[in-house]
Protein backbone atom coordinates (compact mmCIF):
# COMPACT_ATOMS: atom_id res chain seq x y z
CA UNK A 1 0.00 0.00 0.00
CA UNK A 2 0.91 3.43 -0.53
CA UNK A 3 1.51 6.16 1.84
CA UNK A 4 -0.48 9.30 1.76
CA UNK A 5 2.28 11.59 1.59
CA UNK A 6 3.35 9.49 -1.55
CA UNK A 7 -0.02 9.63 -3.17
CA UNK A 8 0.05 13.12 -2.60
CA UNK A 9 3.17 13.51 -4.15
CA UNK A 10 2.88 12.03 -7.25
CA UNK A 11 -0.54 13.32 -7.56
CA UNK A 12 1.11 16.58 -7.56
CA UNK A 13 3.44 15.40 -10.21
CA UNK A 14 1.12 13.81 -12.12
CA UNK A 15 -1.10 17.20 -12.36
CA UNK A 16 2.35 19.30 -13.24
CA UNK A 17 3.07 16.82 -15.69
CA UNK A 18 -0.24 17.08 -17.08
CA UNK A 19 -0.05 20.69 -16.46
CA UNK A 20 3.36 21.31 -18.83
CA UNK A 21 2.44 18.69 -21.34
CA UNK A 22 -0.79 20.57 -22.37
CA UNK A 23 0.46 24.40 -21.62
CA UNK A 24 3.42 23.31 -23.90
CA UNK A 25 1.12 23.24 -26.82
CA UNK A 26 -0.74 26.35 -26.05
CA UNK A 27 2.53 28.11 -25.28
CA UNK A 28 3.32 27.29 -28.87
CA UNK A 29 0.23 27.94 -30.61
CA UNK A 30 -1.87 30.10 -28.19
CA UNK A 31 -1.36 33.01 -29.59
CA UNK A 32 -0.93 32.07 -33.29
CA UNK A 33 -3.64 31.19 -35.97
CA UNK A 34 -3.09 27.72 -37.21
CA UNK A 35 -3.08 26.44 -40.31
CA UNK A 36 -6.20 25.30 -42.57
CA UNK A 37 -4.58 21.89 -43.06
CA UNK A 38 -4.13 21.60 -39.17
CA UNK A 39 -7.17 22.59 -38.68
CA UNK A 40 -9.08 19.75 -41.40
CA UNK A 41 -7.34 17.60 -39.47
CA UNK A 42 -8.31 18.29 -35.45
CA UNK A 43 -11.73 18.41 -36.81
CA UNK A 44 -11.26 14.51 -37.05
CA UNK A 45 -9.37 13.97 -34.28
CA UNK A 46 -13.05 13.52 -32.07
CA UNK A 47 -13.81 11.01 -34.31
CA UNK A 48 -11.06 8.95 -34.26
CA UNK A 49 -10.17 8.80 -30.80
CA UNK A 50 -13.84 8.00 -29.28
CA UNK A 51 -14.38 4.77 -31.27
CA UNK A 52 -10.39 3.86 -30.23
CA UNK A 53 -11.65 3.99 -26.86
CA UNK A 54 -14.77 2.23 -26.72
CA UNK A 55 -13.79 -0.13 -29.39
CA UNK A 56 -12.40 -3.14 -26.69
CA UNK A 57 -15.79 -2.70 -25.32
CA UNK A 58 -17.85 -3.65 -28.43
CA UNK A 59 -15.39 -6.00 -29.48
CA UNK A 60 -14.77 -8.17 -26.31
CA UNK A 61 -17.70 -6.94 -23.96
CA UNK A 62 -17.12 -8.16 -20.00
CA UNK A 63 -20.90 -8.22 -19.66
CA UNK A 64 -21.13 -11.06 -22.21
CA UNK A 65 -18.16 -12.26 -21.12
CA UNK A 66 -15.94 -11.37 -24.11
CA UNK A 67 -18.32 -12.90 -27.10
CA UNK A 68 -19.06 -10.61 -29.71
CA UNK A 69 -22.40 -8.90 -28.88
CA UNK A 70 -24.66 -7.99 -32.47
CA UNK A 71 -26.63 -5.35 -30.43
CA UNK A 72 -22.97 -3.48 -29.67
CA UNK A 73 -21.76 -3.92 -32.81
CA UNK A 74 -24.65 -2.68 -34.81
CA UNK A 75 -25.06 0.73 -32.10
CA UNK A 76 -21.28 1.01 -32.64
CA UNK A 77 -22.04 1.21 -36.43
CA UNK A 78 -24.64 3.66 -35.99
CA UNK A 79 -22.13 6.27 -33.59
CA UNK A 80 -19.93 5.95 -36.43
CA UNK A 81 -21.74 6.68 -38.88
CA UNK A 82 -23.58 9.40 -37.69
CA UNK A 83 -20.28 10.67 -36.02
CA UNK A 84 -18.72 11.18 -39.10
CA UNK A 85 -21.78 12.84 -40.83
CA UNK A 86 -22.69 15.33 -37.61
CA UNK A 87 -20.21 15.56 -34.35
CA UNK A 88 -19.23 13.42 -31.36
CA UNK A 89 -22.33 14.53 -29.13
CA UNK A 90 -24.71 13.47 -31.75
CA UNK A 91 -22.44 10.42 -32.13
CA UNK A 92 -22.69 9.30 -28.43
CA UNK A 93 -27.05 10.22 -28.79
CA UNK A 94 -27.31 7.66 -31.75
CA UNK A 95 -24.97 5.18 -30.13
CA UNK A 96 -26.93 5.16 -26.94
CA UNK A 97 -30.22 5.05 -28.67
CA UNK A 98 -29.72 2.18 -31.55
CA UNK A 99 -28.00 0.14 -28.24
CA UNK A 100 -31.12 0.50 -25.95
CA UNK A 101 -33.72 0.64 -28.58
CA UNK A 102 -32.46 -3.08 -30.03
CA UNK A 103 -31.92 -4.69 -26.60
CA UNK A 104 -35.84 -3.40 -25.95
CA UNK A 105 -36.69 -4.86 -29.37
CA UNK A 106 -34.84 -8.29 -28.56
Amino acid sequence: MISDFDFWVLTLLLGLGTFLIRFSFLGIFGGKEMPEWALLHLRYVGVAVFPAIFMPLVVWPPATDGTVDPIRITAALAALVVGLRVNVIFSIIAGMATFYALRFIF
